[in-house]
């Protein structure tokens, strides 16, 4: 018997959304990954690192998949409930974390890292980033690229301006890289298929990467939710597109 609108989306409202582990959305939603393999690649570069830095690491997941952290392993996240969640998980495996605002200045000194790297980071403060950087240290990141998912967030806002669907394109991030005295060595981007299974995972997206729809509720949202509910069971998965992007950029030795 097929769950209904009312019980999927207040399974959906009820879930924990603290943290950066979205496997809450097994079975509800799939999502293609980028071909270069994020994890994979921090992984063997802090395998070989003195000092690594992780900004904006949520809830300390990707970092703690690694198979061996650098001696020096610091990370900094914003969010209160995802600063309880790194501590506990990154504490043990011997990263510090700390508490940051997101904005400049990174509370560390010059020259600090010789690896730093970032998941999905939100904002990047390229100044900031190459003052940290040790002479011939690498930034590695992957980043969230233009229109992403927008399919979800017009649903929802409704057509969204040029400025707004081109933000975040990696030529910029070339160029800020390069503002900031870095050499970029490294810039791929690829379009990869997400598909919503049902109402639920819809909810539990909006609700967990709160800059998509700003201000998302159920209540404020509830009449356009079931109009998606009554998509998904007719037509099937709602198709939508993430952008990624990963950038290598080198300070100068």
């Amino acid at each position: 018997m097929a769950r209904t609108f009312d019980d999927l989306v207040a399974e959906a409202a009820a879930a924990p959304v603290a943290g950066w582990d979205f496997s809450w959305l097994d079975g509800r939603a799939t999502e293609q990954r980028p071909s270069w393999g994020y994890q994979k690649l921090i992984g063997e570069r802090i395998g070989r690192a003195h000092a690594v830095l992780d900004i904006q690491t949520g809830g300390g997941e990707v970092l703690a998949g690694v198979p061996k952290l650098a001696p020096l392993t610091v990370a900094t996240e914003s969010w209160p409930p995802n600063i309880d969640k790194a501590t506990r998980l990154l504490h043990p495996l011997g990263a510090v974390v700390v508490a940051d605002e997101d904005e400049p200045p990174l509370p560390f000194g010059p020259d600090a890292f010789d690896l730093v790297v970032s998941r999905h980071p939100v904002t990047v403060w390229w100044d900031e980033i190459a003052r940290v950087l040790a002479p011939g240290g690498t930034y590695l990141s992957q980043q969230v690229g233009p229109a992403s998912v927008f399919e979800v967030v017009e649903y929802f806002l409704g057509p969204q301006p040029p400025e707004v669907r081109h933000a975040r394109h990696p030529d910029d991030a070339h160029a800020g890289a390069e503002a900031a005295g870095l050499d970029v060595v490294d810039l791929r981007f690829e379009t990869l298929r997400t598909e919503f299974l049902d109402i639920g995972a819809v909810v539990y997206f909006l609700r967990k990467v709160i800059w998509m729809v700003p201000g998302f509720t159920v209540e404020r949202y509830r009449d356009r939710l079931r109009d998606l509910h009554e998509q998904i069971e007719a037509e099937g998965p709602f198709v939508a597109h993430t952008t990624r992007f990963l950038i290598e950029a080198r300070k100068p030795a």
